[in-house]
């Protein structure tokens, strides 16, 4: 997650802005307790901390190891560009296969009302908060930037790409739309939309040798967005194995990881007659030209947005701190910058290639060690392929209350309750601390979702796709096969052979924040109580909303669970 307007990848200053949405359902920020006032500033982590200089030099390297001046084009015409979720030129194929196919290329990024105004399926939450948009307007204006450096710009309107990429397709001639492909239902949607419109569109046969008469501009997909390519599959997405480790090992052993997309030298021309007529370039948007507003906040980490960022993230991970040794020891970390990687941000929006991490791993295992933590990294990208082919399979029951399993169960939507979860006022400092750093930073730790999902399904009950919207609002690494699969996983209703999966606050506190700082950093009243009790304190917090359901203390094994699921949420197969 990062930003760009208010903080760019040139901005030190460690202080950033908390986004909010204008709505009337926007989020809450309401004090969990006078007893709760800040005893201290404390100020913001830049990720990645790089200087802008250093952050420049890393990015040119990266272009520079992925450049190949031998390329050379093959087509005519013109080629549109439409970019997506893979705002990025590194290992960008449609990029490149647009590039090679024409003359001339036109990228284009459409700001569609449905994503950056409308709300989420089933609770109508804002379906993108200020601070993932932030982010993604920082994305824009790298993307913008870097295009240029390569001799291109980056055309930007407001509206749908149904309506859009017709007419910019006709004012260009351009012969095909080249995109990545998705696989989630309302991105499918879109895809099949523009499909149908530029149907209805007429070109002349401008560039394209030997044609006969007028024709339309063809829509092109590719497939991008995974390490492992899904042509690469040592089986069908519709025979996908519904457990997770199967597939990590069938791939594995069956699969190889593709070479990123090498780089022509320059990107170069944009078409030259046609623009004035859709009235020039556009303007990246702002905040405020998409209603939403900013306050100020000093705590978290800020995730600064962009390619320039995201290849400067895995410099300042891998080369400059040398922490990816230590990966798998330090990942179920919750509080600072450095215990994990931070990529899935950038890898959410598309500004980091998983192929590019992939590549980065092998080139630190030949140079500097090679041992459980730089697999481990390959492993967690895997787990996101995985969500991505699964998504895929199982379409929109992703989606749904019973999950790709078809789980029967109840669930409560208590308003007040989910309201207290959602704004950190659950009276246990470990779920509080987790949903105010989300508030404030649109970011959680692994561990931090993993528990606070099933604070959320287990012991409140509560249906988890309030969670899940939640989270869509939220998070600046939010991507719908990513978020849903990992809920529909933790809630028991997607691919996990442990169905009834539970974890224990006092041991998830105990193993992960024993001396409660992690609590204490986002709960600052805290902070007075000795250590030993900040994620218990009893009295000195305010009261828990809820008793947990398998209160036995961190000597019980979460798995008892699993022995003692509760008579009012039992799950049933539907037939």
């Amino acid at each position: 997650m990062k930003s760009l307007p208010f903080l760019s990848s040139s901005t030190l200053n460690p202080q950033f802005l908390l986004l909010l949405p204008r709505q009337s359902h926007a989020m809450s920020f309401t004090a969990s307790s006078s007893s709760l006032r800040p005893v201290r500033a404390v100020l913001a982590a830049a990720v990645p901390s790089l200087s802008a200089d250093e952050t420049a030099a890393a990015a040119g390297d990266a272009f520079r190891r992925h450049a190949s001046p031998t390329l050379r084009r093959s087509g005519g015409g013109v080629a549109v560009v439409w970019f997506r979720n893979d705002l990025r030129l590194l290992d960008n194929e449609a990029l490149v296969r647009a590039w090679s196919a024409s003359e001339a290329v036109l990228p284009v990024y459409c700001v569609d009302p449905r994503i950056f105004g409308g709300g989420t399926h089933y609770f109508g939450f804002p379906k993108t908060g200020a601070l993932r948009a932030q982010f993604l307007i920082e994305c824009l204006g790298d993307l913008k930037s870097n295009l240029m450096k390569q001799g291109l710009d980056l055309l930007i309107r407001h509206g749908k790409p149904e309506d859009i990429l017709p007419s910019v397709a006709k004012a260009v001639n351009a012969h095909t739309v080249y995109a990545h492909k998705e696989t989630c239902s309302e991105e499918l949607l879109v895809e099949r939309l523009v499909r149908e419109s530029l149907e209805q569109v007429v070109i002349s046969q401008g560039g394209a040798a030997n044609q006969k008469k007028p024709r339309n501009p063809k829509l092109q997909l590719i497939w991008g967005a995974t390490l492992y390519h899904i042509d690469d599959l040592p089986f069908s997405v519709n025979n996908l194995p519904d457990v997770y480790t199967q597939f990590r090992k069938a791939v594995e052993s069956k699969s190889s990881v593709r070479n990123c997309v090498k780089l022509p030298s320059s990107l170069g021309p944009p078409p030259s007659s046609g623009l004035d007529e859709i009235g020039g370039w556009g303007t990246i948007p702002t905040l405020e030209s998409l209603g939403l507003s900013m306050t100020k906040a000093e705590k978290g980490m800020h995730f600064v947005g962009g390619e320039s960022a995201a290849l400067g993230r895995v410099h300042e991970y891998f080369w400059k701190k040398d922490q990816l040794k230590v990966y798998k020891e330090t990942r179920n970390g919750m509080l600072g910058p450095d215990y994990s990687t931070k990529f899935s941000p950038w890898l959410a929006s598309g500004s980091l290639s998983p192929r590019y991490i992939c590549e980065e791993v092998k080139r630190y295992e030949k140079q500097r060690v090679a041992n459980d933590s730089t697999y481990w990294v390959l492993f967690e990208l895997i787990w996101r392929d995985y969500f991505r082919f699964i998504s895929a399979k199982y379409g929109n029951s992703i989606f749904h209350l019973g999950g790709p399993r078809k789980v029967v169960s109840k669930w409560s939507q208590d308003q007040a309750l989910f309201e207290s979860w959602r704004d950190g006022r659950t009276g246990y400092p470990l779920i509080d601390a987790n949903m105010k750093e989300l508030l404030a930073t649109g970011f959680m730790s692994n561990r931090g979702r993993q528990i606070v999902c099933s604070f959320l399904v287990r012991d409140m009950g509560i249906d988890w796709r309030m969670g899940a919207e939640w989270f869509e609002t939220c998070l600046l690494d939010y991507d719908p096969a990513s978020n849903y699969g990992n809920w529909t996983y933790g809630a028991g209703v997607g691919n996990d052979p442990r169905e009834d999966r539970y974890f224990s606050i006092p041991k998830q506190a105990k193993t992960y924040d024993p001396d409660g700082e992690y609590v204490a950093y986002w709960l600052p009243g805290l902070r007075s109580i000795a250590k030993e009790r900040r994620n218990f304190p009893g009295a000195s917090y305010i009261n828990q909303v809820v008793p947990l359901k398998f209160d036995a203390g961190p000597q019980r094994r979460d798995q008892q669970f699993n022995r003692q699921r509760r008579p009012g949420n039992m799950y049933r197969r539907q037939k």
